[in-house]
């Protein structure tokens, strides 16, 4: 123990933990952190070696009998059906089946979706609802043969502090420096602040803000390996991370058929990892996060308002010093093209990720910091009550050239700084203008990557600054693009017309005497990097032009047996294009692979961003299992809604025809309904998940426009 060590544990005693002995439980587990320091607090409370020894133990022996890896679901199962019950560490959800009128609960690695709880449980603890928790849960054996449930929750106590003292917490703190605080809190994330530069120990606070500042905007882009999501997925159970892949509406903000809120509603922060493979087809998704980024607040039918921040995490796989020399790209690159100049402009950090040294050993602490869960319990206690913006708007003196969104963005992680360094004092002058200068240059960073991107001068204001105590200006630079001319003074881009002689002169003498930035500068002397697409937005004049859709027609055809390349995409794909509504009659809609072809088609139709309802109308006779037949179309309308899409069915035992309406006229009539497909020899063959390489049975397509 170093003098900080023993002061810490002097003063938060029954708070800490050794963060080396987190280091070695973790190699060998995916638990996250504050889960694992759950239990360190609980058996290794002691500095003792001996004591130490048998409670490491003691948490190995918790997690191998009470921690489920995905792989031993079954024998978890068994031991609960053999013992009568049994205790877990697990992620628990809970969802609600509006068929049956009741609650479900799932354990993530327990592999059971129709686990019976109590109303207590999920009304005591709404994330249950939302995302879920991880905690430790009892699960019994029902023994009574007539309830259609194998499992029930019998205990559940979430892995967080009952109680968090914030009084205590402040009040503490002012027995340390500011420093000494700077280093509790990067050891209490796991890393030793020896070894870090003071400019480094800023990065990692900023990493943070989003966890303690309301509707805080972040922005973190970076090689691989250096941790970026690591904060949002595992060091605090207020913060959820969505892994790419579609983000919807009702997802992320608010479900208007279920009347509930998204993920905004019951996350202190929502991270986005892997921002580049974000894929938004709805615009109005787009139009909602910009009126949710810019003040908290949404309407989709009800006003809502929220506190949660949102963070953007990714990777830059360019160099960063050819990116900021040129005059056609800028380190916004990796974002989606959906990701519009109004998206970043709403940003109010943006933390330069390739500074950040790779993850190894040589960067982690084996001193004593806070327990991950004690410190996330005052970063949330601090989101939610604390205040910081009048000491700010008291101190800060900011220059002429920050303009309205310049001035929230930099007041915004000024709050989030001192909330995390001083909760309950006041920075000194020196440590205050500390702070201001690295919230200057992250606000810089965007607004430099605006101003390559936009052909006028809306964002050309880039030289922000501030006012010293002593009435000193100070012009903030961000080391990464200081002098060069590409980022500093861009190349507007100018429309690709001819007004007059004069202008026809220029455009040739610009030909003959290419432009003094497109020069190749001697000191430089590197390979250009080669980025083969163009940044969304910005016009390029060699791009080929976009291939012309045909146009559809009538469509009269047979596909005969044995054929292959039909599948529902190819097929009833294109004909989608504007339509709102889809109607499906088929009578056979009932057996297992029948709903199964369904389904593949609603994967096809949710692809098309305009569709908000599907309406099935199928039939059954007396040899339809009713209620398996209904259970399954039920768990179908409820991922449907999931993404904000309506599933109407309809049962009409005399119904025969088969065909499918579009609400933009056009009309597909396929003999054998939705099932031409043979059934594969083997479900290990090419052709059984992509319908495209599947034999087909012969059938008559006929595709027409309705009078």
């Amino acid at each position: 123990m170093d003098a900080l060590d023993k002061k810490l544990t002097s003063v938060f005693e029954g708070r800490i933990v050794r963060k080396d002995l987190l280091h070695r439980i973790k190699k060998g587990t995916n638990v996250p952190t504050f889960v694992l320091e759950f239990l360190l607090a609980r058996y290794c409370a002691s500095d003792e070696p001996e004591e130490i020894k048998a409670g490491m133990e003691a948490v190995l022996a918790t997690l191998q009998d009470n921690y489920v890896r995905p792989d031993e679901a079954n024998a978890a199962q068994s031991k609960v059906a053999t013992n009568g019950k049994h205790k877990f560490i697990d992620k628990v959800h809970v969802r609600y089946v509006e068929k049956e009128k009741r609650h479900w609960a799932s354990l993530e690695n327990f592999n059971s979706q129709r686990i019976a709880i109590g109303e207590k449980f999920y009304r005591d603890n709404d994330r249950l609802l939302e995302g879920g928790i991880w905690a430790e849960v009892t699960v019994a054996y029902n023994e009574y043969d007539e309830d259609n449930y194998a499992f029930i929750i019998d205990d559940l106590r979430p892995i967080q502090l009952s109680r968090f003292d914030f009084e205590r917490y402040g009040e503490n703190r002012k027995q340390f420096t500011r420093d000494e605080w700077l280093d509790i809190v990067l050891r209490s994330v796991g890393l030793e602040p020896t070894k870090l530069s003071t400019r480094l120990k800023f990065h990692y606070v900023a990493r943070l803000a989003p966890l303690v500042q309301a509707n805080f905007n972040f922005i973190e882009l970076g090689p691989r390996g250096t941790g970026k999501s690591y904060f949002f997925s595992e060091f605090s159970p207020y913060s959820t991370l969505v892994s790419g892949g579609q983000s919807t509406k009702s997802v992320l903000f608010y479900n208007n058929a279920r009347k509930k809120m998204g993920l905004v509603g019951f996350w202190d922060t929502v991270a986005f990892d892997e921002v580049a493979g974000i894929k938004i087809k709805d615009p109005d998704t787009i139009q909602i996060m910009k009126d949710y980024m810019a003040n908290g607040r949404f309407s989709r039918g009800v006003e809502v308002i929220a506190d949660a921040s949102m963070a953007f995490v990714g990777n830059i796989d360019h160099s960063i010093e050819q990116i900021v020399r040129s005059s056609d790209y800028d380190l916004f690159l990796p974002l989606p093209k959906e990701f519009d100049l109004a998206i970043m402009d709403r940003f109010a950090c943006y933390l330069p990720g390739w500074e950040i040294p790779k993850n190894t050993t040589a960067y982690l602490t084996n001193n004593y910091g806070f327990i991950t869960d004690y410190l996330a319990e005052a970063f949330h206690y601090q989101l939610k009550h604390q205040n910081k913006y009048e000491a700010v708007n008291h101190r800060v003196r900011l220059g002429k050239a920050i303009e309205g969104r310049d001035e929230i963005g930099i007041k915004k992680t000024l709050c989030a700084f001192l909330k995390i360094l001083h909760p309950v004092d006041e920075p000194t002058d020196k440590e205050f203008e500390e702070y201001v200068a690295y919230a200057v240059e992250a606000r810089r960073r965007i607004k430099e990557q605006m101003n390559k991107r936009k052909p006028d001068d809306e964002f050309a204001n880039i030289n922000l600054s501030f006012f010293t105590t002593d009435g000193k200006e100070m012009i903030v630079d961000c080391p990464e693009s200081k002098n060069i001319k590409a980022t500093q003074q861009p190349k507007r881009k100018t429309l690709d017309m001819d007004f007059d002689d004069e202008g026809d002169d220029a455009k040739e003498k610009e030909q003959a005497e290419p432009a003094e930035e497109e020069k190749p500068e001697p000191e430089y002397g590197k390979t250009p990097v080669h980025i083969p697409e163009p940044i969304a937005g910005e016009k390029n004049d060699e791009a080929e032009p976009e291939p012309e859709i045909p146009e559809l027609k009538e469509q009269h055809y047979t596909i005969f047996y044995g054929d292959m390349g039909f599948s529902y995409e190819t097929v009833i794909g294109p004909y989608l294009k504007g339509a709102k509504e889809i109607t499906i009659e088929d009578p056979y809609i009932r057996v297992t692979h029948q709903i199964q072809n369904l389904i593949r088609l609603c994967e096809t139709v949710v692809k098309q961003a305009t569709i908000r309802k599907i309406n099935l109308i199928t039939s059954y006779d007396d040899k339809t299992n009713i209620s398996e037949m209904r259970d399954n179309l039920e768990e179908l309308k409820q991922s449907l809604l999931e993404i904000d899409i309506i599933l109407d069915i309809k049962l009409d035992p005399n119904m025969h025809d088969r065909e499918i309406r579009i609400d933009n006229g056009w009309v597909i009539k396929i003999g054998r309904g939705l099932d031409f497909y043979q059934k594969p020899h083997s479900w290990f063959e090419i052709g059984v998940n992509d319908l495209s390489l599947r034999k087909c049975l012969e059938t008559k397509v006929d595709i027409y426009k309705s009078d």
